[in-house]
């Protein structure tokens, strides 16, 4: 399948989620809602993916997360808020990014009608081949050539906070 179908395929199991839940409910609900309807379909789904920064060879942690991860193609960022602003297209964004991945869904699910509440973006140039393969049944939103050993979490600041 190439990634226009996949998403495709997202956009109408997520309008299936929110024809039957509605708006009004937390992102984490339609999150898991729409993984299980992905999976109903057929679709390899990976949700709250780590996603690390890579800074110098050295993989960051930095507490980032992909909501869902369609395919190792589409990363899908759902939103239960009362508008789309330019933070969270910008947070797509830097997901798409940092993945590696070519093209994103920013939904919102806080919404009257679904389709007003969907957001398709787009990182870059298409690679050469956007298509699923049945070879890649692996999820990895980065290079696994960085070792776990190499992964740096940020520490709190030292700073003493005023009263």
């Amino acid at each position: 399948m190439h990634f226009n179908d996949v998403s495709g395929e997202v956009v109408d199991a997520a309008m299936k989620v929110h024809s039957a839940l509605g708006a009004g409910l937390l992102d984490t609900v339609y999150e898991v809602c729409l993984a299980y309807e992905l999976n109903q379909r057929g679709f390899r789904t990976a949700s709250q993916l780590p996603l690390p920064a890579i800074y110098r060879g050295v993989r960051i942690d930095l507490g980032f997360r992909l909501d869902i991860l369609v395919e190792n193609l589409i990363v899908v960022e759902i939103k239960a808020v009362d508008a789309i602003t330019p933070v969270h297209q910008a947070q797509l964004l830097t997901y798409l990014k940092l993945s590696q991945k070519h093209v994103g869904l920013l939904i919102n699910f806080n919404v009257v009608h679904l389709r007003d509440g969907i957001r398709r973006m787009v990182n870059g140039h298409p690679p050469t081949d956007l298509s699923v393969s049945s070879e890649s049944s692996v999820v990895k939103p980065v290079s696994s050539a960085y070792s776990e050993s190499s992964v740096v979490k940020p520490q709190p600041s030292s700073a003493k906070q005023a009263s």
